[in-house]
């Protein structure tokens, strides 16, 4: 699951982290001490990034011994241990902290998500993520999301086409915006999927219109999804009755824990929630030595 991209991250951090030298534990510690580590939950929720963290120890001294004690997405309770490392502790305690600090903002992440979709039993709607992520940890947050049993949305700017407010507003329209996509599509011969922002219904209506027009270069309609923005759930509703089950119906704008089983409810297909990855808070774990647990 870890990319070479991640794996790089993870190096640079520890280079971040360790500069020169662990000079607290070089002057404190003997050469060559051995001892052991558990990693325990301090709270309730969904574990994620013990895989992280397997590859942050073994890259900081692959002679450690390594155990997970349950597995990436786990439910986990207070209290409970979920890693096990053993060998020098020099070693040990200088991958100690970016270890946790992958699980923590990993964990918390992964538990919100399964938070946020518990809340939408009984619908067929699923969470998405967005691009509103810490930079450079992409990679991780989103992975967490999946954990959370949360949907990705695109990873990036490269793997889907989005057509935001934004764009319409330079394009000048809606119709002018999709019609530029289907050339751009067709002059790359590419199938990316093609995803519409509609502020209102009349944008709406605009968007079905035009796909009705366009293909992509395999002759597919062009649009695969209009997002709903800024709509409030009734707003949501009328535009499902008007167009759900034709075209995937995404909300999007504002939407929260508190307010996101509203939108799930009108019988939208997805929600999107920046505050999966923006707002989010890490899940507490700590690290203890074998003599702190007796």
């Amino acid at each position: 699951m870890l990319t070479p991209e991640m794996l790089r991250l993870i190096d640079w951090s520890l280079q971040e982290d360790l500069g020169e030298c662990d000079h607290t534990s070089a002057s404190s510690l003997p050469a060559g001490l051995q001892r052991e580590g558990w990693i325990l939950a301090k709270e309730d929720g969904v574990v994620a990034g013990l895989a992280v963290a397997w590859e942050v120890f073994q890259r900081v001294d692959p002679e450690l011994t390594l155990e997970m004690l349950c597995e990436d997405g786990d439910s986990v309770a207070h209290g409970q241990a979920v890693f096990r490392v053993s060998g020098d502790a020099r070693r040990l305690l200088e991958g100690e902290r970016l270890a946790l600090n992958f699980i923590q903002r990993m964990s918390g992440i992964a538990t919100r998500t399964a938070e946020v979709m518990a809340s939408f039993e009984g619908t067929h709607c699923r969470v998405l993520d967005t691009r509103k992520t810490t930079p450079g940890l992409r990679a991780f947050e989103k992975w967490a999301v999946r954990l959370g049993g949360g949907t990705n949305h695109r990873m990036g700017l490269y793997d889907m086409i989005l057509i935001k407010d934004n764009h319409v507003d330079y394009a000048g329209s809606v119709e002018v915006a999709l019609q530029r996509v289907s050339e751009y599509l067709g002059e790359l011969g590419k199938d990316l999927p093609v995803e519409i922002e509609v502020r209102d219904s009349a944008e709406a209506a605009e968007a079905m219109r035009m796909q009705a027009l366009l293909q992509k270069p395999s002759g597919a309609a062009l649009i695969d999804r209009l997002l709903l923005d800024n709509h409030t759930p009734e707003e949501v509703k009328q535009q499902v009755i008007q167009w759900g089950g034709t075209i995937d119906l995404e909300a999007s704008g504002g939407i929260t824990p508190v307010n996101a089983p509203d939108y799930a409810r009108t019988g939208v297909d997805y929600v999107s929630m920046g505050w999966l990855t923006h707002s989010v808070k890490g899940m507490d774990f700590s690290l203890k030595s074998t003599d702190a647990l007796t």
